[in-house]
């Protein structure tokens, strides 16, 4: 699927939809979190400012999730992309991988916090609720281009996607189950229980422990969702994504077990 599908133009430019709501999220993000932070301690100009640390390496994360992990419907192979490496930076062409993303985010801000001198942990905590909404915003992208849609689908909720952008094996099927909704939901609901926690629990959690629920609460829900998604990325038969979203989960569930442990 092309990753950037539907905009406008002004003049020589074209604005794309996804780009728009892609920035919106970071926005809706960045703002959530310069209030949010300021309980541990961390002014609004200093989240301003690392957005450009966070976002340019979420982006070259993303991207090369998806050039190690194509989906199926791409139509290419992570050895293509090597022996292409040009068309890596085609981002318009394959798109980006949400896992990546997050992933070099978090690489980005802890340089970020290790250059300016703050505490990464408590950095990581104050942006973890926000994380949570900029991907609930972002994903309403895949709707605009009529990507991340589940399997085929007769109930009343079930979204129509237009031939061009089926899977070849589904042409004949016109509704979906709305994927990119599903996930928007459960990302509104981890902010919600990431805020929750941080409100009922504060006084007992550690510096990192809200990044830590981040990183239990998405994948569980990320790796059920995988059942439904029709343009998986795989390695044999293993939904790579899924495996990703397992290990990271438990191996963060053990972190958080081992962090509160009785001693």
């Amino acid at each position: 699927m092309e990753f950037f599908r539907t905009g406008f133009s002004i003049g020589p430019i074209t604005i794309r939809y996804y780009g728009i709501l892609f920035l919106i999220g970071i926005l809706a993000a960045a703002w959530f979190v310069s209030r949010n932070g300021k309980k541990r301690g961390i002014a609004p100009d200093t989240i301003w400012e690392s957005i450009p640390a966070i976002v340019i390496p979420g982006i070259i994360g993303a991207r090369l999730w998806h050039v190690l992990l194509p989906s199926a419907s791409s139509g290419l192979t992570a050895g293509y992309y090597l022996s292409h490496p040009l068309r890596i930076l085609e981002i318009w062409n394959g798109g980006l991988g949400i896992p990546g993303g997050i992933i070099g985010g978090i690489v980005g801000l802890w340089f970020f916090c290790r250059k300016n001198e703050f505490s990464f942990a408590d950095f990581a905590d104050s942006m973890a609720p926000g994380l949570a909404r900029g991907q609930a915003i972002g994903r309403w992208g895949n709707y605009v281009n009529q990507e991340l849609y589940g399997a085929p689908s007769n109930l009343p909720w079930a979204i129509t996607i237009d031939p061009e952008n089926r899977l070849p094996q589904y042409m004949d099927q016109a509704t979906y189950h709305p994927l990119f909704f599903y996930e928007m939901v459960y990302n509104l609901l981890n902010m919600a229980a990431l805020l929750w926690i941080d409100r009922k629990f504060g006084k007992r959690l550690r510096p990192g422990d809200l990044l830590i629920c981040y990183l239990i609460i998405y994948p569980v829900g990320r790796f059920f969702l995988e059942f439904l998604r029709l343009d998986q990325a795989t390695v044999g038969n293993l939904n790579m994504n899924q495996v990703v979203m397992a290990v990271t989960a438990v191996c963060a569930a053990i972190a958080l077990l081992m962090r509160h442990r009785q001693k």
